[in-house]
């Protein structure tokens, strides 16, 4: 494993994007903080960036990622997110080219290097399974394989995708750890991605935009609970 990254598989990622803000966020975080210590799941949580130190602060076992940084350095930059300031304000990671925050390749390996530079693990989404492989060459600590059309759906990959894009990473740098997203709503797509082989899987619609925090945190338990009991079976058949 990376020296940025202390993340172990089975793993999940959820980011509430901008459906949630205020004490909803740290609702959920509390919520996701206590079902990553009843399942011994690792939970990254990708956090707006202004919730950062609170969710930190107010939680034990989850990961706190930004959810964009910019390559620049100290000094000038006004409204540009510095790497070092979200270190500071105790993120442990970063996620990057999400598709509605896309960069270029070029500018990709810059983010990459700069989280590298100052102990930011690095979470990168991909629309593709070529988009997978590439960007596996750039060697962030975990890729999202997340096909573009899918996301909101509520439809998930198939699982010949996932395993396709699993073995696109794996090929390139078999330490890179794989998130199979998109689509994810239910226990059941959580336990049949875990199942046929993910490390990873995650969501955002899937539980923050349900309608009340109740049917949120239960939703947070049954998903979590879903990657416990897959990986559990996967492992023991």
């Amino acid at each position: 494993m990376y020296p940025n990254c202390t993340i172990k598989a089975p793993f999940f990622e959820i980011g509430p994007k901008s459906y949630l803000y205020g004490d909803d966020i740290l609702d959920l975080a509390l919520a996701i903080d206590a079902a990553a210590e009843k399942y011994d799941v690792d939970i990254i949580f990708t956090t707006p960036i202004v919730d950062i130190r609170r969710v930190k602060e107010a939680t034990k076992r989850i990961h706190v990622f930004a959810p964009h940084m910019d390559a620049l350095t100290p000094g000038r930059g006004l409204a540009d997110i510095l790497p070092e300031s979200l270190k500071a304000a105790g993120a442990e990671g970063v996620m990057l080219n999400h598709v509605e925050k896309q960069v270029t390749i070029a500018e990709l390996k810059a983010r990459i290097q700069r989280a590298d530079e100052v102990g930011l693990a690095t979470i990168v989404c991909a629309d593709s399974i070529a988009e997978a492989s590439a960007i596996a060459h750039l060697n962030p600590n975990i890729i999202v394989a997340e096909p573009t059309e899918l996301i909101g759906t509520g439809k998930a990959s198939d699982i010949e995708y996932v395993e396709a894009s699993i073995h696109a990473v794996k090929d390139v740098n078999p330490d890179i750890l794989v998130l199979q997203g998109a689509g994810i709503k239910c226990y059941d797509d959580v336990y049949r991605n875990i199942y046929a082989g993910a490390e990873a899987t995650g969501t955002s619609s899937g539980i923050v935009a349900l309608p009340t925090r109740e049917a949120r945190n239960a939703m947070v338990d049954e998903m979590i609970r879903a990657v416990r009991e897959a990986w559990d079976a996967r492992h023991n058949k």
